[in-house]
């Protein structure tokens, strides 16, 4: 009896203890921002996968994470706030993809404001690709990959994918071949994806540290609407950020001024705002061009 119990303990012990790994992958996307403008813009995009799913999304603050932990430290010690916006570097996509396994339920989730506190709106995709993969074999980088082709969103991509790296997965929404996707872009490469990297990421947490100290954490669990209401929703938030906690900004409050600093709430306000109106007016190519709200599933 005495060996049980101290078997069941250390069982218990080690599933506690247990920690998450994941396999991060880093794709440089390149992309054109603006409609009708061959000007492009680059950014590196990561996906991490682990045994039950896949999260993909932009790795900008991400790799910023022991800067700012610095910077947010020494205010803390200190007992000043000091404007760091101009110091950090902001991320050109604020979406996440979860690809649920087995099954590859999608989840794109985004982050709105709910006053003065975040909170995650998502919608689930039911997209199903269509792969026509053909002999033609490639080199891309140092993998061996083969091509495949698909329509989605309104465009006509080309995948090449390597069997190589056992993963049916890809970046964005992609998936469904057999081997990860290395490189895809469509036939006018507004957005093109290329694989430059991977590695194995010990003790892996899904929430980053520039989201861990935001109020209200990472946003906390995602709210699932219908994709029409997502649309709409997240459409009138980019119209107006501070629109739900307009309400709150009394003169009395923005008059005041943040500690150990000159600048004001109603300054700082109106820097966010700026800050967030500029970032969401930057894209206005969308990958899906025909991503109107639709009712039950969307097949490709």
């Amino acid at each position: 009896m005495k060996r049980i119990v101290t078997l069941f303990l250390l069982t218990a012990f080690f599933a506690v203890n247990a920690q998450e790994t994941a396999n991060r992958f880093f794709y440089e996307l390149t992309f054109k921002p603006k409609k009708g403008v061959e000007a492009t813009e680059k950014v590196i995009m990561i996906l991490d996968i682990t045994k039950e799913k896949s999260i993909y999304r932009d790795y900008t603050l991400i790799a910023q994470d022991s800067i700012l932990k610095v910077q947010i430290e020494a205010m803390q010690k200190s007992g000043t706030f000091k404007d760091i916006s101009k110091t950090i570097k902001m991320p050109k996509f604020s979406e996440k993809i979860y690809k649920m396994y087995p099954d590859m339920k999608i989840l794109y989730i985004e982050r709105i404001a709910n006053g003065f506190t975040p909170m995650n709106i998502a919608y689930n995709d039911e997209v199903k690709f269509k792969w026509n993969i053909q002999n033609e074999k490639e080199k891309v980088g140092t993998y061996n990959t083969q091509k495949a082709t698909t329509e989605f969103g309104g465009r006509k991509w080309t995948a090449w994918f390597s069997a190589d790296l056992p993963f049916q997965d890809g970046p964005y929404k992609f998936y469904g071949l057999p081997g990860l996707i290395v490189k895809i872009e469509d036939d006018a490469k507004n957005y093109s994806w290329e694989l430059r990297g991977n590695k194995k990421i010990e003790n892996f947490k899904e929430v980053s540290y520039a989201e861990s100290i935001s109020p209200g954490g990472d946003g906390g669990k995602p709210v699932e609407v219908s994709r029409e209401k997502f649309n709409k929703t997240f459409g009138d938030f980019k119209k107006d950020p501070m629109a739900s906690a307009r309400p709150y900004l009394k003169p009395e409050v923005l008059s005041q001024k943040m500690p150990g600093s000159d600048t004001t709430i109603g300054e700082m306000v109106k820097q966010q705002e700026k800050m967030m109106r500029d970032f969401y007016d930057a894209n206005t190519n969308p990958i899906e061009i025909d991503a109107e709200p639709t009712s039950g599933k969307k097949k490709n």
